[in-house]
């Protein structure tokens, strides 16, 4: 079982699309560079779960855990958003979990997180990427949204499974006095007080479109996916995708970032580092016929032999518990 598929499923939003190639002068599509290493994407070591006293449950799609141990699969990642490698699985991870950390943090004091678009009209095509970032957090800021995270997207995809240029900005943060009198309203008032008001009266102005799209699922699942399609600037040596404005910005808004906690999703616990001394071959390099990235093993052979036990913290698995047709030993 790969319960990190059904986890998965919850987070995204929108449907996949297909990742062909876009790029106009500075502007490339995240994932579209050169891979950083050979180590990028490789298998590095297992973590899991073997508290099987803890692990006596049966699942909602009845499947009984009793006995088993949790595992996951580890691989390098460079958390570069150019790497063809690790951009979707490393850095784009690793971002969304930073964003909806600090965001969690903002909602304390700002309210419902909304996941917002605002698109550039063509007029203002033209403008380096600074001065239009500017007129976007301006742009924001008239409409009533305070604060929040801006990813920026180059490209837009058609019906004819191309992308093409169309810069827009996915925005994840905070409406003052919130969109909750907008969302079901079915009149579109252009007089009202409301975020939908302000806006229509604002477009008039300025020619900039700025939607607040449905309810979120997760926080992180937004952030990911919007992060997976975005756009990275390759004249820039350390290009920083999403950034932070408003009451969200670095000096306003102080957050003490704690390293997430990797969890077992049987019991709860801690994940740690395990070793597997068991006979089955298992598939561990992504692309290979039958790999999952996490799944539940015995813990326990038939004949009462352990299958996995917890590592040691200093050393990777590499090398020792394997022979070289990919079949690990006792």
């Amino acid at each position: 079982m790969n319960l990190d598929t059904a986890v998965l499923e919850d987070y995204l939003d929108e449907e996949p699309v297909d990742d062909s190639y876009g790029s106009l002068g500075e502007f490339r599509l995240v994932g579209h560079g050169k891979v950083a290493s050979d180590n990028c994407g490789r298998w590095l070591r297992f973590k899991g779960c073997i508290r099987a006293d803890l692990h006596d449950r049966i699942a909602v799609n009845g499947e009984n855990f009793k006995g088993k141990a949790f595992i996951r699969i580890i691989h390098h990642s460079c958390d570069r958003p150019s790497c063809p490698v690790c951009f979707k699985s490393g850095w784009a991870v690793r971002q969304a979990e930073k964003i909806e950390m600090r965001l969690a943090e903002g909602s304390k004091r700002f309210g419902l997180v909304e996941h917002i678009v605002a698109s550039v009209p063509l007029k203002d095509y033209g403008l380096k990427f600074e001065s239009l970032r500017n007129r976007i957090v301006k742009v924001l800021a008239v409409r009533g949204v305070v604060g929040g995270v801006l990813i920026f997207h180059g490209f837009r995809y058609n019906v004819r499974h191309q992308w093409y240029w169309s810069p827009h900005f996915h925005v994840l943060g905070f409406v003052l006095g919130g969109y909750g009198r907008c969302r079901g309203c079915k009149k579109g008032c252009v007089g009202c007080a409301g975020f939908e008001g302000r806006t229509r009266r604002e477009f008039e102005r300025d020619g900039y479109i700025v939607k607040v799209l449905g309810k979120r699922k997760t926080v992180f699942g937004t952030a990911w996916y919007q992060l997976n399609h975005s756009t990275v600037r390759v004249d820039v040596a350390r290009c920083h995708v999403a950034t932070w404005f408003g009451v969200c910005s670095y000096r306003k808004l102080k957050v003490t970032v704690e390293k997430k906690k990797d969890l077992c999703p049987i019991c709860g616990e801690e994940l740690v580092r395990l070793h597997y001394i068991g006979v089955q071959r298992i598939v561990r390099e992504r692309g290979e016929h039958g790999y999952v990235c996490s799944f539940v093993d015995d813990l326990v052979d038939v004949d009462g032999s352990p299958n996995w036990c917890e590592s040691s913290s200093g050393s990777y698995d590499y090398g020792s518990c394997f022979d070289t047709y990919g079949y690990f030993e006792r």
